[in-house]
């Protein structure tokens, strides 16, 4: 099973990252648009694993801070064309919790530093420049543990357990 832990939004955040997309395509950026179903901010990225019940064990015994994110500004880092987010120390020391705890308990995940932002287009081509990110923002104090299928040539994304209020 191919799980992350991952920051969910609410309906105002999603609706404006999905309106941000609207914009991008009427500028002419092409690429692969990431479903508004499937938006969501990756904290740590766990990959194929048969320990779902051992990284869900784990995760409830890790208090999620209330968390403050806000969208900050479009970059293009390779091809990915992503919504950089401005996060909160709470939410990066919850990272590093998770990520230690998972050492400990010897749960493999992706050990990459954790940069918080939102995937918006992959294989992205075009001008961007123009096109700015609204001030959105919400309070983070529920976390995703999410399963990710490939069905039909789609990605899906399905919560099999959620962290904190």
């Amino acid at each position: 099973m191919r799980l992350f832990l991952a920051v969910q939004f609410d309906k105002k955040f999603n609706q404006s990252l999905i309106q941000v997309m609207h914009d991008l395509k009427k500028s002419g950026v092409t690429g692969n648009y990431v479903p508004g179903a499937n938006l969501h901010m990756t904290l740590v990225f766990i990959g194929e694993t048969n320990q779902a019940q051992e990284v869900k064990d784990i995760l409830k015994n890790i208090p999620v801070p209330p968390a403050r994110i806000k969208l900050d500004e479009l970059q293009l880092k390779g091809n990915l064309l992503h919504a950089e987010v401005k996060g909160n120390q709470k939410l990066k020391s919850y990272v590093s919790n998770v990520k230690d705890a998972f050492e400990a308990a010897g749960i493999p995940f992706d050990k990459k530093k954790f940069m918080p932002h939102i995937t918006l287009v992959r294989k992205a081509a075009g001008n961007y420049k123009g096109i700015a990110l609204p001030k959105e923002e919400m309070t983070v104090s529920k976390v995703s543990l999410l399963k990710s299928v490939q069905k039909d040539g789609k990605r899906i994304y399905t919560e099999i357990a959620a962290f904190g209020k």
